[in-house]
């Protein structure tokens, strides 16, 4: 495994938080990634349902280097993998398992994060070298999902997405999670004015992920 690989990895689970951007157009994305920062936010997700996803994940990457990662989500075929990469893309996130994104990912030592709903899923997701496994739609399974699956397989490294909340991300912690993705809680936002919630927001999470882990 790269270092590079290893440092994304880390990252991720030290803080625990991956904000998912999903905006109308390019700059409420800026503005939600710069509240996100200012919030404490270490790991950002722009998803490919983004006008100009690539164009932003570039940008991003060259403005928070060093302060935040920048990943890529809703990524679901190798060649718009390929593209976020290319772009500055430091993790690829999916809603589903694609095995020849997992490839492409791969080969160019970034991590994959495919989104799971079953037992064999997760597996197989594992056998395709995902360090990290999205559970998605988090929201349909719940945390007890989580606890009987790492009954069987407690190397299993499990992050929600989809429905996570202020109200329900110390349960995913508790039941074994290593992150939580967040989206409409976090950054679901859309004006100039919403950018202090959403920083206070983003405080508020990384305060229960701390608390849940210890």
């Amino acid at each position: 495994m790269s270092i590079r690989r290893l440092d994304v990895l880390n990252r991720i689970i030290d803080t625990g938080l991956i904000a998912i951007i999903r905006a109308d157009v390019a700059a409420h994305a800026a503005r939600i990634a710069e509240a996100c920062a200012k919030g404490g936010v270490a790991v950002l997700e722009i998803t490919f349902t983004v006008p100009e996803a690539a164009k932003i994940i570039e940008a991003l990457s060259k403005e928070y280097a060093g302060e935040m990662i920048v990943g890529a989500g809703t990524v679901l075929d190798p060649e718009t993998a390929r593209i976020a990469i290319l772009a500055g893309a430091q993790f690829v996130v999916s809603p589903a398992i694609n095995p020849e994104t997992a490839r492409l990912c791969n080969r160019y030592q970034i991590p994959y994060m495919p989104g799971t709903g079953t037992v064999k899923e997760i597996i197989e997701a594992m056998e395709l070298g995902a360090e990290i496994i999205k559970i998605f739609p988090s929201e349909g399974l719940g945390p007890g999902f989580v606890k009987a699956v790492r009954s069987p397989l407690p190397q299993a490294q499990l992050m929600p997405t989809g429905g996570v909340s202020l109200d329900n991300a110390t349960d995913w912690i508790k039941a074994g999670c290593i992150a939580v993705g967040v989206s409409g809680h976090l950054t679901g936002y859309k004006t100039a004015s919403d950018s202090k919630v959403i920083t206070e927001t983003a405080k508020q999470f990384l305060t229960k992920i701390r608390k849940a882990r210890a």
